[in-house]
């Protein structure tokens, strides 16, 4: 039976992202074909306060850094792998290299920025002000109010179909589609490793690529968390859903909440096999039908150098295995 690890990753451009509590690497397929292992500085704030890590708020900054560092990666992995570069622009000189290098680095700072900022402004629109404004329009169709249950339930259910047709919309990308096959292959490598099994491109490709702790299955979490948070909010306050700005404030102070106990949630469906957390872990699972696709071998053996090089000095899981292959080639 596979045992839960605190190793998780992310997909990126050519490469993997692989986290423990100990390190986190990237592992990316360069230009000539081998593969480049670099170490990330990823301390936390968890680790600095206390108060960080306790149920809930530490999800807000788990969360928060994950973003981070995520987009950071992914930064990385598309440079490393060659993705942006131009041969008809390509540098001579080490002089013209290091330019290129800082101009590079200016422009994905400002990216990240506006990134972030649009992000921000596009989340607030589909995800907060058309749910709202589409349930007015149905009460107004319907000349009625409905129960702020009810009410709750239709945003939300709007809510997962704005993210199923973007997630759907994207995966036709042939880019996107090679990242979601990276993705596969971090979480088939995951579960190769749970299960205490040799990591070669064999054993993992054996294995499911729907994993309960998936982002995916968080995104999916927060508009379920959502759903109950939106509603008491509403029942404490009831004059709040009537005035749309402040709803959506309203929405936005929420947040930190919802991403809170989702993450809480998370953790318990990584960590117990039982009907509650298969009921949890359903909808996001079948999320990751979308975005997670079918690796090929050196997607494979890229996940497994990541994992490899993240794993923590003591493993958290029965990796014997490892100890039998090193008697064996001894």
């Amino acid at each position: 039976m596979a045992k839960y690890t605190a190793i998780g990753g992310q997909a990126l451009i050519e490469g993997i992202l692989m986290r423990s509590p100990e390190k986190t690497a990237l592992a990316v397929r360069v230009p000539d074909k081998s593969i480049d292992i670099t170490y990330i500085d990823a301390k936390s704030l968890r680790d600095k306060y206390k108060i960080l890590r306790a149920p809930v708020v530490r999800g807000v900054i788990a969360f928060a850094e994950s973003m981070i560092q995520g987009y950071k990666a992914m930064m990385m992995s598309a440079e490393k792998s060659g993705f942006t570069d131009v041969e008809d622009e390509k540098p001579q000189t080490e002089e013209e290299k290091a330019q290129s290098k800082k101009k590079w680095d200016k422009v994905m700072n400002a990216v990240m920025i506006f990134g972030a900022v649009l992000g921000v402004a596009l989340s607030v629109v589909l995800f907060m002000l058309i749910p709202r404004l589409a349930v007015k329009g149905l009460e107004a169709l319907a000349n009625t109010e409905f129960d702020k249950i009810v009410r709750s339930s239709i945003e939300q259910l709007i809510k997962l179909a704005v993210l199923v047709a973007y997630m759907y919309g994207v995966s036709l990308m042939p880019d996107i589609k090679r990242v979601f096959m990276y993705h596969g292959a971090e979480h088939k490598t995951i579960f190769c490793y749970e299960k205490g099994l040799e990591l070669n491109i064999e054993n993992v490709r054996k294995q499911r690529r729907f994993h309960p702790r998936c982002g995916t299955s968080f995104l999916i979490l927060m508009i379920l968390v959502s759903l109950i948070v939106s509603t008491v909010v509403q029942l404490i306050f009831p004059g709040v859903y009537s005035i749309v700005w402040l709803w959506v404030l309203a929405k936005i102070l929420m947040v930190p909440v919802i991403c809170g106990i989702g993450f809480e949630l998370l953790r318990i469906c990584g960590k117990y096999d039982n009907l509650f957390t298969k009921i949890v872990s359903a909808p996001g699972l079948w999320l990751q039908r979308i975005t997670t696709k079918e690796p090929k071998d050196e997607m494979i053996e890229i996940a497994i150098a990541a994992l490899r090089a993240a794993e923590p000095e003591i493993p958290d899981v029965d990796r014997s295995i490892d100890e039998r292959q090193s008697d064996n080639n001894e």
